[in-house]
């Protein structure tokens, strides 16, 4: 059984997600020291009859993190209960999802780095000591409430792991990051979706798809579901190399993954900042882009892949982005 708290709207985005997410360890794909590690983890806490220590998950979106969350629970044969930090807006949001848990179970807090201050602090006496302590009343006649709560496991969610107060973060026993996937870990991953949905790809296609990802499972399953639309409509059904090329480049997904937002954000430093270093706020306003999509959604791969760099100056555009763009550098710093 798997609830939701706060978001029982589930979209369509949330049904494609969940019937191609993998249901145990074996079947997931990528993270191998993760998934041994927490294996491992898991097996010593069911010999023990012991409830798994907290879990913070961090690293880039896309990862796997809330799929990982999941399996946790799945091979702890527990139920699940997921929010996200922004929804727990007061200390009764946070009682009601605590007191409804079970021995055992898993609270999965997306966006953990979210949740209000005075809310954390009530959240370090139920991770430490599994008791919720909360005030009731008025001023003049407040007091004190002490829950006790049946051993649970937080499972934390952030991109933003620097933005985790230090006192939040130590009360996690298992801290793991989630790296940027391979070529073939991701071309095993399309292989599967194409299993799950239906759909054949064969293997230059799925490689190709798996190229043009930007090493995340989440990008090549969105890009799988359009490329599949252009194999129905404009082939026979089934997605070869010829189709996936038409379309990807169709959808502006480059040989590296870079689309239409990357270009604007390296041409906007080369054009408007001669190459950098460049703030991160001038940038977002250039480009008009929110400054944290910027640093969660789109630095992260593009200083992975050598395109730009950070400096304490600034971002500044490196000689491989360049010649990516086939732009003639004038000044490169």
């Amino acid at each position: 059984m798997q609830e939701r708290i706060f978001n029982t709207n589930e979209t369509k985005e949330d049904s494609f997600e969940n019937s191609i997410r993998p249901t145990n360890i074996d079947e997931y794909v990528g993270q191998t020291e993760i998934k041994e590690n927490l294996n491992i983890f898991i097996k010593a806490a069911k010999m023990r009859d012991e409830a798994l220590d907290h879990v913070l998950l961090y690293g880039p979106p896309g990862l796997g993190k809330t799929t990982l969350s999941y399996i946790i629970a799945n091979e702890l044969g527990s139920n699940i209960k997921t929010t996200s930090g922004p929804a727990i807006e007061k200390s009764g949001d946070l009682a009601a999802i605590l007191s409804s848990l079970e021995p055992g179970d898993v609270l999965f807090i997306d966006e953990i780095h979210r949740i209000p201050r005075f809310i954390e602090e009530i959240l370090y006496s139920a991770m430490e000591d599994f008791t919720l302590e909360i005030i009731v009343g008025t001023e003049s006649s407040s007091r004190n409430i002490k829950i006790d709560l049946p051993p649970f496991t937080l499972v934390g969610a952030t991109t933003r792991a620097g933005d985790l107060t230090g006192p939040l973060r130590d009360r996690f026993g298992i801290i793991s990051k989630l790296n940027y996937y391979t070529e073939e870990e991701l071309t095993q991953i399309v292989k599967r979706t194409s299993t799950v949905l239906n759909c054949p790809i064969d293997e230059p296609a799925a490689q190709e798809l798996a190229r043009r990802s930007r090493g995340t499972p989440r990008i090549a399953n969105r890009l799988f579901k359009r490329v599949r639309d252009y194999a129905l409509v404009l082939g026979n059904g089934t997605i070869d190399i010829d189709i996936t090329k038409m379309a990807l480049d169709k959808l502006k997904v480059d040989s590296l993954g870079l689309d239409q937002t990357d270009y604007n954000l390296l041409r906007s430093i080369i054009d408007k900042f001669n190459g950098g270093p460049v703030g991160i706020e001038a940038l977002a306003a250039s480009i008009g882009e929110e400054q944290t999509t910027i640093e969660d959604v789109y630095e992260p791969y593009l200083l992975q892949k050598g395109l730009l760099k950070r400096t304490s100056r600034g971002r500044i555009v490196t000689k491989k982005a360049y010649d990516h763009l086939g732009i003639e550098i004038n000044n490169l710093h």
